[in-house]
């Protein structure tokens, strides 16, 4: 039964491969890379190798999974998910509109606690699997159900797959598609705790500005100490994350991301 859960690993090594070999090949629109994880943490030049780099480890990691029980591969694994991890952390703290990259660009969206749950998972699954005593190849041709059953924790926890669904129905990106109405916008962010943490600095409910930048809307409110309060709501998904940044009343205007005002 320990390696029940090999066949997933490998299967989410390779899809992450597939995915970030597609994004960089692409290259998408100019400056996306710097939306995803890894390539986030890295000077923008170094973006596109970084990304090569991650995904040649997947790969390797993978191939060592499928063919082998060689316990560097078992062990690289246990690793790479763990510091998956970590990195997914660091990305929500230090940079909470960047994306996790997990899988190319359909990872876009702002890193969640569902994408840290998916790879704590997987850390769990990787550090089962050590002491498989067969390849992942001879656990796939017999599975059992508790690859059923880890594959069904593993899509509850991805938030790709909304992303999916949502490219197949409209067909474009987030940031290339009509996001929804400015008063609906507005109502998520008065429902969500970041609203709720934050509503007492305000002098006025009603924003004083908004505009949209890619897949975010942001809303500018007066705070009492006379500082520029700016919420960020992310525009696709059933439960959109919305961030909170503090401006300077001290700092120019220029200190607030550069936009253009749209209309919703």
């Amino acid at each position: 039964m320990l390696e029940s859960q090999l066949p997933l690993l490998v299967v989410m090594l390779a899809l992450g491969t597939a995915a970030k070999v597609f994004t960089v090949a692409t290259k998408g629109e100019p400056g996306g890379l710097s939306r995803l994880g890894p390539a986030v943490l890295v000077p923008e030049r170094v973006q596109a190798p970084a990304l090569l780099v991650c995904a040649a480890g997947e790969l390797t990691l993978a191939a060592g999974l499928l063919l082998t029980t060689h316990p560097l591969f078992r062990w690289g694994t246990v690793a790479f998910f763990a510091l998956s991890t970590y990195v997914l952390l660091e990305l929500r703290r230090r940079r909470p509109d960047a994306g996790c990259g997990c899988f190319g660009e359909v990872s876009s969206a702002p890193v969640g606690l569902r994408s840290v749950a998916r790879t704590v998972v997987l850390t769990g699954m990787a550090a089962v699997s050590v002491w498989a005593p067969v390849p992942g190849w001879a656990a796939a041709i017999s599975p059992s159900w508790l690859l059923a059953a880890g594959a069904a924790v593993l899509l509850l926890l991805s938030p790709e797959i909304e992303e999916l669904i949502d490219r197949v129905r409209y067909r474009a990106p987030c940031e290339q598609r009509r996001g929804p109405a400015e008063s609906v916008t507005l109502s998520r962010l008065r429902s969500s705790g970041t609203w709720r943490a934050h509503r007492g600095e305000l002098t006025s409910a009603e924003p004083y500005d908004t505009w949209r930048e890619l897949c975010w809307r942001f809303f500018a409110f007066r705070g009492h100490d006379g500082d520029d309060v700016v919420f960020a709501v992310y525009l696709a998904g059933r439960r959109p994350a919305v961030r909170m940044a503090v401006v300077g009343a001290q700092e120019d205007s220029g200190s607030l991301p550069e936009y253009t005002p749209v209309s919703a």
